[in-house]
């Protein structure tokens, strides 16, 4: 069996792949990637036995068919080095045996038996699925995966939860203290069907879906998914159990709406912040008419600092308490100019939006205060 390709090609689907595999394995087999020709196309898996990654490649010059099994270490030091070029790929399932050649010289490396590695299991009949642009789950995906929680007694909180309603799909992240809820109106369903997706099958999704548009097809039941993109597809199993009522931690009644330059306040923050408590990194936010006073300081070390910022502001004085690290990943992960911090008062959670929603999205970050000792 022989076949030939782009060294590029093989070796960037073998570097998104290799980030499935786990560094250590109960079975020696998931060290490996599972290479099947069939029909003049190459599928590569990579599996940590609950997510299961798939790409394919077209093969344009190839004999025979078959499938085998390659040390992923092995074969990715072997062509991530290769600068752009064809590489003739030549099996001998007798030897046990893949011999790789290229333009100055060639390598040759053991398989192993295809037969071991695990399979996964179909989808049951009864899985809903749901259709969504590449660049627009992507986009949800890198939003909210930040506020995702890691707590061993609410393994739920550990995911990126997928809320399918009749007015649209909700994509939730949350750790207690911060939230992320980014609402997607394009993608209905009458029958209200959700999910919790795993933080590792969140970050693989993110990192391959690519901007170039494209739908992604999602497959789920209780227990598992099977996400379906343009290059391959993933098969993850789910965190179970029920997601709190997010909806309920939101404020709805929020009157004072503080217009601010996204980048200038991540600036002061990024200023102020290093002259807060370790412990708290607790900074006031005093806003009055067209400026937001942030302050800091750390008793301990008898250090202060406070830096002001104009913004657009025509409700009372008040002060209000954040997490000064909490407040950065949330405005980082934003990506309009100007941001409105809606404020009911110092008691209630933040809630800021970009000042301008994208195309049939509503995103929305929430963020818990702390209690001011004045």
């Amino acid at each position: 069996m022989r076949f030939n390709l782009s060294s590029t090609a093989l070796s960037s689907r073998l570097l998104t792949l290799s980030r499935v595999i786990n560094s250590k394995n109960s079975l020696p087999i998931l060290d490996c990637f599972l290479f099947e020709i069939h029909n003049r196309q190459l599928t590569i898996t990579a599996s940590d036995s609950e997510n299961v990654m798939r790409g394919t490649l077209n093969l344009e010059d190839c004999e025979g068919e078959g499938d085998f099994a390659v040390n992923n270490h092995t074969i990715l030091d072997a062509v991530k080095e290769l600068p752009e070029q064809p590489l003739a790929l030549a099996v001998n399932m007798e030897e046990m045996k893949i011999y790789v050649t290229y333009q100055n010289g060639s390598y040759n490396f053991p398989i192993m038996s295809a037969e071991e590695y695990p399979r996964v299991q179909p989808m049951s009949e009864s899985a809903t699925t749901v259709t969504i642009g590449a660049a627009k789950l992507s986009d949800s995906l890198t939003r909210s995966l930040f506020a995702t929680a890691q707590d061993e007694l609410r393994p739920v909180m550990n995911g990126v939860y997928f809320d399918l309603k009749e007015d649209g799909l909700a994509v939730v992240a949350s750790d207690g203290h911060k939230l992320v809820r980014n609402k997607i109106f394009t993608v209905k369903s009458e029958t209200p069907a959700s999910f919790v997706l795993p933080k590792k099958p969140a970050t693989l999704l993110k990192n391959v879906l690519s901007k170039d548009g494209g739908d992604v097809i999602i497959r789920f039941d209780d227990r598992s998914a099977e996400v379906s993109f343009a290059e391959g597809n993933l098969a993850c199993r789910l965190i179970e159990g029920k997601y709190p009522n997010y909806n309920s931690v939101i404020p709805l009644d929020n009157p004072n709406l503080v217009t601010i330059d996204r980048k200038s306040l991540i600036g002061a923050l990024r200023r102020v912040l290093p002259f807060a408590s370790d412990s708290s990194q607790l900074i006031r936010f005093y806003v009055s008419s067209g400026l937001l006073e942030l302050n800091a300081e750390d008793i301990d070390f008898a250090t202060s600092a406070k830096e002001s910022v104009t913004c657009e502001y025509g409700g009372n004085p008040m002060s209000i308490g954040f997490k000064g690290s909490s407040m950065l990943d949330i405005l980082n992960n934003l990506e309009s100019d100007d941001v409105v911090i809606q404020l009911a008062d110092p008691s209630r959670a933040g809630v800021i939006v970009p000042a301008m929603q994208p195309e049939s999205e509503d995103i929305l970050m929430l963020i818990m205060p702390m209690l001011l000792n004045d």
